[in-house]
């Protein structure tokens, strides 16, 4: 379960720009994560509960989880097209020479302080 290190990583960094800025608290934050990333939502959201509640800043903090569209690239054709629809054949000319271009990506969009 990577959630769990993956939000304890959030948690210090949302420690350290709260001290570096003088934040009190944060109300929400929010996290863009890719449709392929592998992290599941539900348990990312159990984890961040658990570890909101040992961070001050973050005790009443809300997450909010934003999905970043995975898409994939075709180097045969230059066309692009839903990843997960399709998977790595590309829908246009079927090659596999294919490169996800987003989706696997999880980052801090947006903290909103006091």
């Amino acid at each position: 379960m990577h959630e769990m290190g993956i939000v304890l990583h959030i948690a210090r960094t949302l420690d350290d720009t709260a001290k570096e800025h003088d934040l009190k608290k944060i109300g929400s934050v929010t996290l863009e994560v890719g449709e392929v990333s592998g992290i599941m939502t539900d348990l990312f959201t159990d984890c961040w509960d658990y570890f909101k509640g040992r961070h001050p800043v973050l005790r009443d903090s809300v997450l909010k989880l934003v999905t970043i569209p995975a898409v994939t690239y075709c180097s045969s054709c230059q066309e692009t097209y839903g990843t997960v629809q399709y998977g790595k054949e590309c829908p246009y000319c079927h090659s596999t020479e294919t490169w996800l271009v987003k989706g696997n990506e999880c980052y801090i969009k947006e903290i909103e302080a006091e």
